[in-house]
């Protein structure tokens, strides 16, 4: 197969990009694509013939090709069909500073960060759009103002952009990993020293393309924890807190579960258990610290934890030190 300029109606930069993990090697190239857009089947072969559609960096038209383990599909939206936002003023959007440059968002959890494939309303671009309209000029038409991402059961600090100006500051200092993101998370366990770093690759696991997982041909991903305390009583558990140097999808909660030392209430990574129930994955982004995109001057914000996951903590009874020995 060789590679061409793409057709004039479509331009870089790509809006989707995926690397083929084992469990989706074979399927149809159109498939594919409608998996990774959330488009319906008919749509997503009519991006493939229209040649919006890379296959490890070359225009490929034919939607019934097979694609391999490890390929990466790259699809460009046209203008015409670029994903909107739809304003709605009844998503709570709780803000912790904003300015003509940025907005900082105490998101809280449960919610859904941007629209995506099955999921379309209702999301906190959804209500920042309503609130803060020049927004959907901003950044990926997707997901305006948007630099990164919380999971929908993660609470705690995200910093917004609101020009793209900032736009593309903020994404250079995440890019250098100069931005401060500091999670505060209830583990399983205790680990066997107080400060570490985990540095391990994350990528898609084969069997389940909807879970991550550390793994030789994943992403550069390195975590560094602090044990703050550690319990006994009900369970055995420690509150850590991560500091992230780089930011993959739900690397957190990978890199503990790969240690041995699940994020409490986690289902999806092993860490919902009866002995100890939490609402929710006990994890919560307290602090972030960038560099303002106009001032130049350093920002650092602080979000306490929320009501639900506290009263998990309140709960606890901390390690008690040994009792000193009598002469």
């Amino acid at each position: 197969m060789t590679g061409r300029p793409l057709r004039s109606s479509y331009r870089p930069p790509f809006t989707h990009h995926e690397e083929i993990p084992d469990g989706l090697a074979g399927e149809r190239l159109d498939r594919v694509v409608s998996m990774i857009t959330g488009m319906s089947r008919a749509e997503a072969a009519a991006l493939v013939s229209d040649g919006a559609v890379l296959l490890d960096g070359a225009e490929c038209t034919r939607g019934a090709v097979k694609v391999p383990t490890g390929a990466s599909v790259d699809v460009a939206l046209p203008a015409k069909q670029a994903p909107g936002v739809v304003a709605d003023s009844s998503v709570d959007v709780p803000t912790r500073h904003v300015d003509r440059d940025v907005i900082v968002v105490d998101k809280p959890a449960g919610l859904v960060v941007h629209p995506g494939a099955g999921v379309e309303q209702g999301t906190l671009v959804n209500g920042l759009v309503a609130r803060f309209p020049e927004l959907i000029d901003v950044g990926d038409p997707s997901r305006p103002g948007i630099v990164h991402r919380l999971d929908k059961g993660t609470s705690g600090l995200m910093v917004v952009a609101r020009t793209q100006d900032a736009y593309e500051a903020l994404v250079d200092q995440l890019g250098a990993r100069s931005v401060d993101r500091r999670y505060r998370a209830l583990v399983w366990g205790r680990p066997d020293t107080t400060q570490g770093l985990i540095d391990a690759p994350i990528g898609r696991s084969q069997r389940t393309p909807t879970r991550m997982v550390v793994a030789a041909r994943g992403k550069e991903a390195r975590t560094r924890y602090e044990v703050l305390e550690s319990f006994t009583d009900p369970v055995e558990v420690s509150l850590v807190e991560c500091r992230l140097e780089t930011g993959r999808t739900h690397q957190v909660r990978v890199h503990l579960a790969a240690i041995g030392h699940a994020v409490v209430g986690d289902d999806r990574y092993d860490g919902a258990r009866q002995s100890l129930t939490c609402p929710r994955p006990f994890l919560h982004a307290a602090t972030l610290g960038f560099v303002h995109p106009r001032s130049g001057e350093r920002c650092e914000l602080t979000s306490p934890l929320p009501d639900d996951i506290a009263a998990v903590l309140a709960t606890l009874s901390p390690t008690r030190p040994p009792a000193a020995r009598s002469n």
